[in-house]
């Protein structure tokens, strides 16, 4: 089977190989106006009067063609984006593929783009597409980014987000175009820092590194009381006094040690305390005047 470039109709070398990229079955073609601002386009004015901009929906298409070179090992490579009749296959318009700003994307849309397609005689001209899913829109800005990289048209330094507008060299051969591509941008500070010797920072033979992760408890602050040396939980330690506070044995920390509080009473032993207290109160003595009671009128109650 013979192997036809679809922008100029002729036949390919027989171990030319062509590969789809991207492919999208509806894609609508509009009609734009002239650029009339540097900033960039709009697409809002393609749709606008229930899309009378627009031409027609195609199919597109992103081929990349490879012709191997006969002299080396290398090969030249062209991309190009084709607008094809989606029930016939026939070409509409191609777009070569030779820069970055041969694509470029709306200023109001993620879905729509202006390329800049060649025709007979070389004759260029600017129209709009328009992707019906956003999915599309994204797989077709990623694949064109992809023939940027293979192609030399970006440069890694432009890529990481340098000055300048990514790709502004024609497409070379797969071989060596990367690296072309990239010794044109680096500058000359950035070249002295590329030909600099990388300082090593790994351990030699024999050192050893120290990490402290820290620990969650502190080690207690250690108290010295006279002979012995005792390891304070941090608490403060009580007045000293002379003697020792132990068992009767004799066992027991010195007066400058650590002591503890009893624990508080329970519930049941304060109510138990309450309890206690009014069974033992005894009434009071006295006649019925001093307790509070009255003989009566008529001396009823003496």
């Amino acid at each position: 089977m013979t192997t036809i470039d679809p922008t100029t109709g002729t036949p390919l070398p027989p171990d030319a190989i062509q590969r789809i990229l991207f492919i999208a079955p509806k894609t609508h073609v509009y009609q734009i106006p002239p650029l009339t601002s540097t900033k960039g386009y709009n697409a809002s004015s393609w749709t606008a009067d229930n899309n009378a901009r627009q031409i027609f929906t195609a199919r597109l298409r992103i081929l990349e063609t490879a012709i191997p070179n006969p002299s080396d090992d290398s090969e030249s490579v062209s991309t190009s984006i084709l607008l094809e009749d989606p029930a016939t296959g026939q070409l509409f318009a191609a777009a070569p593929y030779t820069d970055a700003s041969s694509v470029e994307q709306v200023l109001d849309s993620s879905r729509f783009f202006a390329i800049r397609v060649v025709g007979d005689g070389g004759r260029k001209a600017v129209l709009g597409i328009g992707f019906e899913e956003r999915s599309e829109a994204f797989d077709f800005g990623i694949s064109l980014q992809e023939v940027r990289k293979v192609s030399g048209l970006e440069s890694p330094v432009s890529a990481g987000g340098g000055g300048g507008p990514p790709g502004k060299g024609p497409p070379g051969s797969r071989k060596g175009s990367g690296q072309a591509a990239t010794a044109a941008t680096l500058t000359p500070s950035s070249k002295e820092a590329m030909v600099s010797p990388k300082k090593d920072f790994s351990l030699k033979e024999g050192q050893t590194i120290h990490i402290d992760l820290g620990r969650k408890h502190a080690r207690p602050p250690r108290v010295s009381s006279g002979e012995e040396t005792v390891e304070s939980p941090g608490w403060i330690a009580p007045p000293s006094g002379g003697g020792r506070v132990g068992s009767g044995s004799g066992d027991g920390l010195q007066a400058g040690a650590m002591s503890f509080l009893p624990p508080p009473p329970s519930a049941q032993a304060i109510k138990a305390e309450k309890r206690k207290s009014r069974q033992n109160v005894v009434p009071e003595s006295g006649s019925a005047a001093e307790l509070g009671f009255d003989d009566g009128e008529f001396g009823e109650f003496q």
